[in-house]
């Protein structure tokens, strides 16, 4: 594990009040970057589709010259050059996830739905002890500096926004050192749950807060109004920012919430294991659709990826069909069912589990068991950069002599049945101190 400095590339965002010249240069700024976007995306999709020519961002660029010539386009010589040339580089980049079949194709932006964002290089922004003056202006931007900048940093580039809630914001990539922290040896399991947030396997378990359950009926009366308003009437456009500070109010504070906790997780803990939950496929269950979205367990894992990678610690990441619910965290032992109104539940053995503090044991216990067989270091996927899937950290001989599938069986399910008997068969051993350890006298998360 590393344990030494290093320089990472990190973005500082700050709320902003632009003056009504600032605002309105912004916002002509944002349509002609929406707009040079739109205009590069046909020409590279006109060109395939009607003459197989490929055109990349070189071509692009001279088109964009030759659209500042004509009459009705003219009005994009009104704002800086520099966000237009970025859209060019950001739709080059789009292409190009498509092509490796990291992304979709690349879509139109929408005056309405797209995010309005500007990103202004070092040759756009003037940065003069600490004031920042974006091209085209003459008076710096009101930032409410909330944290300070790294010392003796300048930020390189400048992206400048306005959220549907109609607030500014300016965010600042600067070069920032990262210093990881002291080593510890504690290791901790985690389960998700809706009941609760989260669930350790010391037994403490983090309460949910449910920032949308709270917020619904707000929400509601806010959206009733505005279906009840003109469209293209200023009351639907006041009635649509009410709406828009009720959904930024619940996002503000499911951030805080995940934030908190993932640092706190990730201070205390040396070794990280978390299951890698399907949540795109569970959300098409429209019972808990709403109640998983809130959560936030996607971004609650994205948060310890990058932070664990930062601070040297360790993330596992267990596959997502093992059994961690249905497991006896004292014998190794199977249920046949496991119904989500099952809490606790009682194994043949005499053991009485709580359905969470149980999963998340056997969650740490088959991490410390992967790991322990020295597995291989390919994340479960591209953007996981500090996961590792527990299937793919099997030892070489962890598969040998699977049996082979009877008439009609699938070969798939029948290894999965193989793998799952063999996380319980490393739990039993590597991992029973952990299952059977007493839970860590810890308050519980207000």
């Amino acid at each position: 594990m590393r344990s030494v400095t290093r320089c990472v590339q990190r973005a500082f965002k700050f709320r902003f009040y632009p003056t009504p010249e600032q605002a309105d240069l912004l916002n002509r700024t944002f349509g002609c970057v929406r707009k040079v976007y739109n205009l590069a995306l046909e020409a590279r999709t006109t060109a395939w589709h009607q003459r197989q020519e490929r055109v990349n961002y070189n071509a692009t660029s001279a088109m964009l010259t030759g659209w500042k010539k004509t009459e009705e386009l003219a009005f994009l010589n009104e704002v800086s050059c520099v966000p237009l040339q970025q859209a060019l580089r950001h739709l080059q980049g789009a292409f190009t996830a498509f092509f490796d079949k990291r992304a979709g194709y690349p879509r139109f932006k929408s005056k309405h739905k797209s995010r309005a964002s500007a990103e202004f290089t070092q040759s756009a922004f003037r940065w003069t002890d600490g004031r920042l003056t974006l091209a085209k202006m003459t008076e710096p931007l009101k930032i409410i500096w909330s944290r300070p900048l790294p010392d003796g940093q300048a930020p390189s580039t400048v992206t400048v926004s306005r959220d549907a809630a109609g607030r500014w914001w300016v965010s600042l990539l600067c070069q920032d050192t990262i210093t990881p922290l002291p080593a510890t040896g504690h290791a901790m399991g985690i389960d998700a749950g809706l009941h609760h947030l989260v669930t350790l396997s010391s037994g403490e378990k983090a309460t949910n807060p449910r920032h949308e359950c709270a917020d619904r009926d707000r929400l509601a009366r806010a959206q009733r109004e505005l279906a009840r308003k003109d469209k293209g009437s200023a009351n639907r456009a006041k009635a649509r920012l009410k709406v828009a500070r009720i959904h930024a109010r619940i996002a503000d504070r499911r951030r805080d919430t995940l934030h908190k906790l993932s640092t706190r997780l990730v201070r205390e803990n040396q070794t990280l294991v978390i299951e890698d939950l399907s949540v795109r496929n569970m959300v098409k269950n429209r019972s808990l659709a709403r109640a998983i979205s809130d959560a936030g367990w996607r971004e609650l894992r994205n948060m310890l990826e990058y932070k664990a990678d930062w601070y040297g610690r360790e993330l596992v990441v267990v596959d997502r069909w093992f059994p961690s619910s249905k497991t006896c965290s004292a014998c190794g032992a199977v249920a046949k069912r496991m119904p989500l109104n099952v809490r606790l539940w009682t194994c043949p053995c005499g053991a009485v589990h709580d359905r969470d503090v149980n999963a998340a044991r056997n969650i740490l216990a088959a991490g410390l068991a992967v790991t322990a067989c020295g597995a291989g270091v390919r994340p479960q996927r591209d953007s996981s950069r500090t996961g590792r899937s527990a299937v793919k950290q099997e030892h070489p001989r962890a598969t040998k002599g699977i049996p082979a599938p009877r008439d009609g069986e699938d070969a798939n399910v029948r290894s999965r049945s193989f793998q799952c008997r063999v996380f319980a068969k490393s739990h039993a051993t590597l991992g029973h101190r952990y299952a059977n350890a007493p839970p860590d006298p810890l308050p519980c998360f207000s």
